[in-house]
């Protein structure tokens, strides 16, 4: 399939899979006329480097767990563990960041209302 057929299935910009091709995380053959065309499985290749992006894997992340999809073996799959273990590190560190403002800002709120009920004068 060409690449405005790959866009369309996976709901991914030309310019975003372009990008993938450059950084590694999508491989194309080109026609003679230099159209990339793609396999089938790309559309599920796609979607599966659009999944680590939204758990905020970057795209250099993304590649080096690649190789453990790609070709497993015990050497790959020893650093993709490692590597993934280090990324879940880092994203509970962020959740417990994100649960940390959650709560300021939830003790902001309450502060904010009791002010405000404070002021209120019975009718």
């Amino acid at each position: 399939m060409r690449i405005g057929e790959l866009a369309a299935r996976t709901g991914v910009s030309v310019r975003s899979l372009r990008y993938y091709e450059e950084q590694g995380l999508l491989t194309s053959t080109r026609s003679a006329g230099g159209q990339r065309h793609y396999a089938e499985g790309d559309v599920e290749r796609v979607a599966f480097v659009q999944r680590l992006y939204a758990a905020g894997l970057s795209s250099r992340t993304i590649t080096e767990l690649l190789p453990c999809v790609d070709s497993p073996s015990d050497e790959n799959s020893d650093a993709a563990m490692e590597r993934m273990a280090a990324e879940r590190d880092r994203l509970s560190a962020h959740i417990d960041e994100l649960l940390r403002t959650r709560d300021a800002l939830d003790a902001l709120m309450a502060a904010a209302q009791a002010y405000r009920d404070a002021r209120r004068v019975p009718a």
